[in-house]
């Protein structure tokens, strides 16, 4: 099967006009939903970030009005949390 690589934010927040910080991260569904489907298939997944940091999921995509509803907010985390390739990401600049 294929080895395929996400790349994903590192950012934790945006710095805004005014100075002020704004959380952010990844959004799960972008991640959860690809991810899902890829490993099921067989494939391998490995995750880059730049500089290789652990990536932070935005929490305003886990919430339920935001992910279809409750259940689909707690299929996203549990996604999430089952993907250990999210807690060891290479840094872009190694990736070959």
């Amino acid at each position: 099967m294929a080895k395929i690589l996400f790349i994903v934010t590192g950012a934790t927040y945006w710095v805004l006009k005014d100075g002020t910080r704004y959380a952010t991260g990844y959004w799960a569904e972008e991640f959860a939903m690809p991810y899902k489907k890829v490993t099921e298939a067989g494939h391998e997944v490995t995750v880059g970030t730049p500089g290789g940091v652990v990536p932070n999921v935005d929490m305003m995509s886990l919430r339920p009005s935001m992910a279809g509803g409750e259940d689909g907010a707690l299929e996203l985390e549990n996604i999430i949390r089952s993907a250990e390739v999210m807690r060891r990401p290479l840094k872009l600049s190694d990736v070959r």
